[in-house]
């Protein structure tokens, strides 16, 4: 017995703690920097760009999923670096603690090699301008296979291939290879938005994706996002005692429904921040519609001693020592821009509490100017009226009482009506109809009034008919005579040769053309009133905003994002006919209550609460 206990009284003693191989501890940390193929971009252009490259090539196959390569110009690696580059916490940027509080470039954990290389196979090829040969370095889970000599230009090239191809866990988590190829385009364009002065390139499967020639902001934004990009462009530049704020932001009549196009720098590193992005977004109070978002492009410069990078592995998210005059800076530096463009409303700056700026970032000049003034004339409607759009229906006096007896289904004692069990049920209408400000239909029915929302109607008859379609793949084009090409962003571009195959479901003829584009040569039938390129363009638009906040699957989101479109033109005068058309479709309908979103179609008075609505106003 004795014996026994001294036996468990050991076991318990034993050492537990041990050091983890590097292999391992590189995996581990490969887990925070390598989330996915669009992580490994992230930080090989980030190095690239701190070795100075004036060109970058970033080549990518199969979304990442088979290999990345960038290829840079840059000063290149010694023999010894470029095999200490791959070492855990090696870095060139860092030499004291106080290093950590200045730093500007994009990396300097020592970090993103290492980690990359535990998760893949790496190929290095780097040479120095004075060196006559490179240096070839093959490496595979954290094991040196090669080093050797190698003839290549100055600069740096990393081929990483297999992402995950010892991990296949994690490799199993990876999204189809459009989702995959969208986060690295994101990544591109953040870094491309970020040093304009620095040439860039991107290949997806052979096939040139970007081709950005070196040059200033504004040129860079128009050759990522389009040509149309030039209309919009606001500058932004505000220079106060310690934080300066410049870049563009977009006109409001340009602003979308998806939150995409806004990009934020410190000291030219993308971040995320919801607080800095509420500074520019209420600076456009009152100018945009609902659930609109505009276009900005805004770079903060500011002492690297103000502001934390070293929060998050991917250093996307920062702190600053005073988050709150940041914000103020933005928020009146954007609506000091619009005002002078005389775009939106600016403010007396000097009444503006928001922007009384402490020490620690000095003040900005203040003074009302012609900015002032844009602000009351464009929120009284003098330049345009983003919000207040229902007024159009305004001055249309007539009165529903003074219809005369054609509202209550006719002449008296005259409305049919076809009976039914539910005496309640409104699928059942008088043949006559009355049409109210172009945007209702009133109809008589067994128990009282029916008011029906002819543009709600109409999204959920077009709704259960692109269903249909999809489901059946019977969509029917209407061919164009002339067929019209649509230039998308590659971000977009992606997206559609994601769906094209759901997209002709629906009703389109749409096909890829050169590096870019789409063409159209039909449209759902019954939507010939409406614009080619802008139905397209609205449907994407509207797919991507319900695809980030709903969920939706793709045959789902298509028909409710162009349903939701055609709806929105259909406040219009309709015939009495046409009325009556609605109404049968709507009732023809598997679900006629309530739009694809649940907003009600229709609602009913009673002849009692008609009755006792009356009695409580007289």
């Amino acid at each position: 017995m004795g014996k026994n206990q001294k036996t468990v009284n050991e076991d318990q003693m034993t050492d537990i703690i041990r050091l983890l191989p590097d292999s391992l501890a590189n995996q581990i940390a490969a887990g925070e920097v390598v989330q996915r193929p669009a992580s490994v971009v992230k930080e090989l252009i980030e190095n690239s760009l701190d070795a100075g490259a004036g060109e970058i090539q970033v080549i990518i196959r199969d979304a990442g999923k088979s290999s990345i390569q960038i290829m840079d110009n840059g000063t290149g690696m010694s023999v010894t670096d470029a095999r200490m580059c791959f070492e855990r916490h090696a870095t060139s940027k860092l030499k004291t603690s106080e290093d950590l509080y200045a730093i500007r470039t994009m990396g300097f954990r020592g970090e993103a090699l290492a980690s990359v290389a535990a998760v893949a196979q790496v190929e290095l090829k780097t040479r120095r301008a004075e060196d006559e040969l490179g240096t070839l370095i093959v490496i595979e889970g954290s094991i040196f296979k090669k080093q050797e000599p190698a003839a290549c230009n100055p600069g740096t090239s990393i081929l990483v291939k297999n992402l995950f191809y010892n991990v296949p866990a994690r490799r199993n988590f990876l999204k189809s290879a459009p989702i995959e190829m969208k986060h690295i385009i994101d990544e591109f364009q953040y870094h491309a938005l970020g040093m304009p002065e620095s040439s860039m390139r991107l290949f997806h499967n052979d096939l040139e994706i970007y081709n950005l020639p070196a040059g200033k902001l504004g040129k860079r934004i128009v050759n990522l996002f389009g040509k149309n990009y030039q209309e919009q462009l606001v500058t932004c530049h505000e220079d106060t005692d310690h934080v300066k704020v410049w870049g563009y932001i977009g006109k409001p009549e340009y602003a979308k429904k998806t939150r995409g196009e806004q990009f934020l720098f410190v000291n030219k590193r993308y971040i995320r921040n919801n607080y800095l992005n509420h500074a520019v977004i209420t600076a456009y109070e009152g100018l945009l519609p609902p659930d609109y978002f505009p276009f900005y492009t805004l770079f903060l410069e500011l002492d690297p001693a103000h502001v934390d990078v070293n929060v998050h592995p991917t250093k996307t998210e920062v702190k600053f020592i005073d988050e709150r005059a940041v914000y103020s800076v933005i928020r009146t530096v954007v609506k000091q821009a619009l005002g002078t463009h005389s775009i939106i409303p600016s403010i007396d700056f000097s009444n503006d509490v928001n922007y009384s700026l402490d020490s620690k970032l000095g003040g900005a000049s203040a003074s009302r100017t012609m900015a002032d003034l844009n602000y009351e004339r464009l929120r009284s409607g003098e330049f345009q009226n983003l919000r207040n759009w229902e007024t159009v229906f305004e001055g249309l006096t007539e009165r529903v009482a003074g219809a005369g007896p054609e509202i209550a289904g006719g002449k008296a004692g005259s409305s049919p009506e076809i009976s039914t069990d539910a005496e309640n049920f409104p699928g059942i209408v008088s043949p006559a109809t009355f049409q109210l400000h172009n945007r209702f239909i009133l109809s008589q029915i067994r128990s009282g009034l029916m008011i029906i929302d002819q543009a709600a109607a109409y999204q959920r008859i077009s709704y259960e008919k692109f269903m249909k379609n999809l489901m059946d793949r019977s969509g029917n084009a209407q061919r164009l005579i002339f067929p019209v090409t649509i230039e998308l962003n590659p971000t977009d571009l992606s997206l559609v040769m994601e769906i094209m195959g759901e997209i002709n479901n629906l009703g389109f003829e749409v096909e890829t053309f050169g590096g870019k584009s789409v063409i159209i040569n039909g449209i759902p039938s019954g939507m010939n009133n409406f614009s080619e390129k802008e139905i397209f363009e609205n449907l994407i638009e509207q797919f991507k905003l319900n695809r980030d906040k709903l969920k939706l699957d793709i045959q789902e989101n298509l028909a409710r994002s162009l349903s939701r479109y055609a709806s929105s033109r259909y406040i219009k005068k309709l015939r009495e006919e046409e009325q009556g058309l609605l109404i049968d479709q709507l009732f023809a309908c598997a679900n006629p209550n309530y739009t694809p979103t649940g907003e009600p179609v229709y609602t009913i008075f009673t002849l009692n609460q008609i009755d006792d609505l009356l009695k409580k106003k007289s």
